[in-house]
C-alpha cells in the first residue's frame, strides 16, 4: 500500500532513484562478451543469440522480406495509428532543428558555426518480456530529423528467429535503414566496434537492461550514448478536486513498468491523499502486471502531503522527476516554477501516457534526479557543431598585439610567435 507521510518527514535523497548499477561480476561479463563480439563478429552475435535468446539465426540482418511479412501480420488499424503517432513526433521534434550561422563585420572576420549531422547512430530496443515499438518511432524519428542517413536498430530475436511484427513495421516507418538480431551487451559491442553485418556507429540510444547498460558505460568514448536510464518515475501534484481514480491510475501507470519504479503523489488535501491510497489498491488487483506493480508501489509509492502546492512545487523540484503530471484547474501558472523535470503534463487531461505514444514529445526523459541538468532525448542528440573563423590580413593586424599579450601572459611563447611572424615580427 503506497505510504502517507506529512510534508515534514520529507528527504529529497529517499525519493531518488538510483541509475542502474552493475557488480563485479556483470562487468567481468559485459568485457568478454564485447572483447568476443570484437574479434569474432557476427559469429559472435549468431552464438550469443542462442544462448541468451535461444533463437537459432544464421543472419543477423533482419531481411526485406521479414519486414513485408511482417507489414501482412500486422492490424491496418495499428499501422494506422503507428503512420499518425509518428506524424505528431515528427512534427514536435521539427521545432527542434537548429541552422548553422555565419556573422560577417566590415574589417574582415568572418566567424559561424555548422550544424552537422552524425554520419550514423545506432538504437538499442529491448525485447524480452515485452516489445516497444512506441520506443523505435521516439528514438528513430529525431536523427531522422536531424538528417542522419544511417540509423540501425539492434533488437533481440525472439525464440523463433524473428522479431516481433510491432518492432519491424514501426521501424520501417520511422525509416529505420537497417535491423539487427542482437540484443543485451552484445549488440551495444556490435554498434560501438561494427562487425562483417554491423556497420561501427557514432552514438548509441535507447533504453536497456543492466548488461545493456553497463555496456554502454564500457564503449562511451569509443562512441557518444544518450543516458545511463534508472528504472521509470511519475511524481504527480494534485489538488483537492483532483478526481482519485485519474491520479491512482496514472500512478500505476509506471508502476506497472518496473518493480524498482517509483510513483510518488504530492497534494494539500489529505482526503485525496486517502482516496487515492484506496483507490489504488482497488486498481491494482485488476493489473495484468500486477505482481510487477505491487513491488513498485509497496517499495516506492508514496504520498506526500504538504501545506499546499506551491511546497508541492518545492518538492518536485528537488526530486527532479522523469514525469511531473500537475493536475489543478490553472496548471500553467505553475509550469513557470518547476525548474527540474523530464516532461511536464499540464491539467487534468494530460495522463502520463498521452505522452508515451502519442501527442510528440519525447518519452525517452533523464531519471534518477538526473533532470536537473540533463534533458529529453530530441534532435539536439544527433547532431553536433563545428565553428569556424576567418581574419583577413588587416583584421589580424589589429588584433595582433592584444593576442601576442594574452599569449606571453599564459607562458606560451610559440603561440604569441605564430601571429607576430605574420608581420616580421619575433617574440
Amino acid at each position: 500500500m503506497m505510504k502517507i507521510m506529512p510534508v515534514d518527514q520529507f528527504d529529497a535523497e529517499d525519493f531518488k532513484t538510483p541509475p542502474i548499477q552493475a557488480g563485479n561480476e556483470i562487468e567481468a561479463a559485459v568485457d568478454d562478451i564485447i572483447r568476443c563480439v570484437r574479434e569474432k563478429g557476427d559469429q559472435a552475435l549468431i552464438d550469443y543469440a542462442a544462448r541468451f535468446d535461444h533463437a537459432i539465426i544464421d543472419n543477423v540482418v533482419v531481411s526485406d522480406k521479414e519486414i513485408e511479412e511482417a507489414f501482412n501480420s500486422c492490424d491496418p488499424e495499428f499501422l494506422e495509428t503507428l503512420r499518425l503517432a509518428r506524424d505528431n513526433i515528427e512534427a514536435f521534434h521539427s521545432h527542434q532543428k537548429r541552422n548553422s550561422f555565419t556573422v560577417c563585420d566590415e574589417n574582415g572576420k568572418v566567424l559561424g558555426q555548422r550544424i552537422i549531422p552524425l554520419r550514423r547512430v545506432g538504437l538499442y530496443v529491448p525485447g524480452g518480456t515485452a516489445s516497444y515499438p512506441s520506443s523505435v518511432l521516439m528514438n528513430a524519428i529525431p536523427p531522422k530529423i536531424a538528417g542522419v542517413k544511417d540509423i540501425v536498430i539492434t533488437t533481440p530475436p525472439g525464440k523463433d528467429g524473428k522479431i516481433a511484427p510491432a518492432i519491424l513495421c514501426a521501424a520501417k516507418i520511422a525509416g529505420v535503414t537497417r535491423i539487427i538480431k542482437a540484443g543485451g551487451a552484445q549488440a551495444v559491442a556490435a554498434l560501438a566496434y561494427g562487425t562483417e553485418s554491423v556497420p561501427a556507429v557514432d552514438k548509441i540510444v535507447g533504453p536497456g537492461n543492466v548488461y545493456v547498460a553497463t555496456a554502454k558505460r564500457r564503449v562511451y568514448g569509443v562512441v557518444d550514448i544518450d543516458m545511463i536510464a534508472g528504472p521509470s518515475e511519475i511524481l504527480v501534484i494534485a489538488d483537492g478536486k483532483s478526481n482519485p481514480e485519474y491520479v491512482a491510475a496514472d500512478l500505476l501507470s509506471q508502476a506497472e513498468h518496473d518493480k524498482l519504479a517509483s510513483a510518488i503523489l504530492v497534494t494539500d488535501s489529505e482526503e485525496l491523499a486517502k482516496a487515492v491510497q484506496m483507490e489504488v489498491e482497488r486498481q491494482l488487483a485488476l493489473l495484468p502486471r500486477q505482481e510487477i506493480a505491487r513491488a513498485s508501489i509497496d517499495s516506492n509509492g508514496k504520498i506526500i502531503v504538504a501545506h499546499d502546492l506551491m511546497q508541492g512545487v518545492e518538492i518536485a523540484n528537488l526530486i527532479a522527476p522523469e514525469h511531473l503530471e500537475i493536475c489543478v484547474d490553472e496548471p500553467f501558472a505553475m509550469l513557470g516554477l518547476i525548474e527540474s523535470a523530464g516532461s511536464i503534463f499540464l491539467g487534468r487531461n494530460a495522463p502520463e501516457a498521452l505522452g508515451d505514444y502519442w501527442a510528440g514529445p519525447n518519452h525517452t526523459l533523464p531519471t534518477s534526479g538526473t533532470a536537473r541538468f540533463s534533458s529529453p532525448l530530441s534532435v539536439d542528440d544527433f547532431v553536433k557543431k563545428s565553428q569556424f573563423l576567418y581574419y583577413s590580413r588587416e583584421a589580424l593586424a589589429e588584433a595582433k598585439d592584444h593576442i601576442v599579450s594574452f599569449a606571453n601572459r599564459e607562458g606560451l611563447n610559440a603561440h604569441a610567435n605564430s601571429v607576430a611572424v605574420r608581420f616580421g615580427e619575433r617574440v
